[in-house]
Order: structure tokens, then C-alpha cells, then sequence
């Protein structure tokens, strides 16, 4: 676990906190790494979570499959990012969605008891990460709000247009990558592929966009 203390000290959870305090708090927050092979599952619709959880290694989709077998991914979680807080609470009830590895991945637990109520021996830097939860569960609330946002546009185009924006302005460049392939982002937007890719190479011979692969480049 003490290889990953550099990613954690970077991670909007232990901002502040030097890497020989954070050292000390893994004990006292009772954090356990847990590795996962690409393709399983983290979490699975259902469970109960009392834990918050940081991604050192990786990548993961928060997906959602219906009945049938559609699938819808919620949010990618990247390494440094959190997830979990939303069920931190103890009447949060059962975890709605899947948490799936797409690459081999790492995680690390916290009992988040332990992060809200500060230990007997009062690490000097314990308060600090409970206004960092404080803080980033604020921001994961800002982009819940830009995804519904996104998903209350109407057409495949207005879903393309308002998300690769979104990734631009979030590049601050007109070229950038995006974290998913043709079907994961029809999965993202919820619209058909083949409806979508018609929908990309259309905006493409309008001149909109360019585009290879992940890559965009909006004209």
C-alpha cells in the first residue's frame, strides 16, 4: 500500500496532508488495498457500502444494466478520483448501480466512520480530510448536475454537441481525448451506436469535427 501513498497525497481527499502524515492516518482510517483484474466487479448492484473508496491504479465505469441487457455507464472513475460517498451514510440503503474494473485495477477502502469521527489520538491532520469529503462530495454533486443537464437534450446530435464541449472547455483545447470507445460513450450519452457513429460522420462532413478514434478535434 505505500506505493500509492504519492497518488493518495494528490487525491482531493488528503489534500493538504504530507506523505509521512498520511502514512500514519492509513492505519488509523483502517484502509485495505484490494486488487481487481479488468472485467470484475467492484461493487454489484445491491450491496451495502460503508466504505469510501479511492482508485490508486486504473480505471472503473459506474454502469447500469436493464433488463434486457442495455447498458448505461453513469461515470468513469479515474485513478486519484473517490467514489462511495454517496452511500456513506447509514440509511444511504443499497448501492444502485455496478462498479466494474476496464482496466486491472487497485483500490484502497476506508471505514468512513473512522474518517468522520476522529480518533482517540487526534491526528493533527484528521479534520482536514473531513472537510476535503466535504469538499469533493460538493464538486461530484456539481458534475451530477452537468450529467443531467447532458442527458435532458433531446437528439443524439444535442447529447454529441453538449458532451464534446463539455470535454473541450474541460481540455481548454479544441483537440483532446475522450476516455471511451464508440460503444461506451453510446453507453454514456444512453442513444443507439449505430445511430451515433451516423451521427458523428454527418457532423464530421458538415465540418464540425474531426475525429479518429478517441481523438476529437472540434473545428
Amino acid at each position: 500500500m505505500k506505493k500509492y501513498i504519492p497518488v493518495l497525497k494528490n487525491t482531493k481527499l488528503f489534500a493538504g496532508v504530507g506523505e509521512e502524515e498520511l502514512a500514519l492516518m492509513l492505519g488509523c482510517l483502517q484502509a485495505r488495498l484490494c486488487t481487481y483484474k479488468k472485467g470484475e466487479y467492484v461493487f454489484k448492484q445491491g450491496e451495502r457500502l460503508g466504505n469510501i473508496t479511492v482508485l490508486t491504479e486504473g480505471k472503473l465505469h459506474i454502469q447500469s444494466d436493464d433488463y434486457w441487457g442495455n447498458r448505461s455507464i453513469i461515470n468513469v472513475v479515474n485513478v486519484g478520483e473517490m467514489f462511495g460517498e454517496a452511500y456513506a451514510a447509514p440509511d444511504s440503503g443499497d448501492i444502485l448501480n455496478d462498479v466494474v474494473a476496464v482496466e486491472d485495477s487497485a483500490v484502497i477502502f476506508f471505514d468512513v466512520k473512522k474518517i468522520l469521527t476522529v480518533c482517540s489520538s487526534a491526528c493533527k491532520f484528521h479534520s482536514t480530510v473531513v472537510q476535503n469529503l466535504f469538499f469533493a462530495i460538493s464538486e461530484k454533486n456539481r458534475n451530477l448536475v452537468r450529467k443531467l443537464g447532458l442527458m435532458a437534450k433531446r437528439t443524439t446530435r444535442e447529447k454529441l454537441i453538449s458532451y464534446l464541449s463539455e470535454e473541450a472547455k474541460k481540455n481548454n483545447n479544441g483537440t483532446f481525448d475522450i476516455p471511451f470507445n464508440r460503444q461506451q460513450l453510446a453507453d454514456f450519452l444512453s442513444v443507439d451506436r449505430s445511430a451515433m457513429s451516423n451521427e458523428l460522420c454527418k457532423m464530421r462532413d458538415e465540418g464540425l469535427l474531426v475525429f479518429k478514434k478517441n481523438k476529437f478535434t472540434l473545428l
